[in-house]
């Protein structure tokens, strides 16, 4: 590895350091029905985003709403002791990308057949302290 490159990992992961994040990884929902969730608590407070994750009907807030308590949780274990209310934590930023594609065949009528392409995700979730 080159020193330049070296060096800027280096910084990358001292920036992570100062971070809490949460991801999850090949979620079984397409990528446009999680953003249409993740449209909901972005910049939100935490407590709030999870009241609203609890008690939206998508199937997809489930797996976000777990995915915000993991992210609170890393908080959690990087402060020590310290509650989660005192500090006015927030969601930063909500990422959904792209994952891999299951294609599947379903039979149709006259010998053809249709693709069924079921898509996947990942999502990654930041939050943050806001400066009182």
């Amino acid at each position: 590895m080159g020193l330049r490159k070296k060096q800027r990992a280096e910084s990358i992961k001292e920036q992570k350091k100062n971070q809490y994040f949460a991801i999850l990884r090949n979620s079984p929902v397409s990528p446009r029905k999680m953003r249409l969730v993740a449209d909901l608590i972005r910049g939100k407070e935490v407590l709030k985003a999870l009241d609203i994750l609890k008690f939206n009907s998508k199937e997809a807030s489930g797996r976000m709403e777990e995915l915000l308590k993991s992210a609170i949780a890393n908080w959690e274990i990087k402060n020590e002791g310290e509650k989660p209310e005192k500090h006015n934590l927030y969601v930063k930023e909500v990422r959904v990308d792209y994952a891999g594609m299951l294609k599947r065949y379903r039979p149709a009528p006259q010998g053809r057949a249709h693709r069924i392409r079921k898509r996947s995700n990942h999502v990654t979730l930041y939050i943050d302290s806001k400066a009182n």
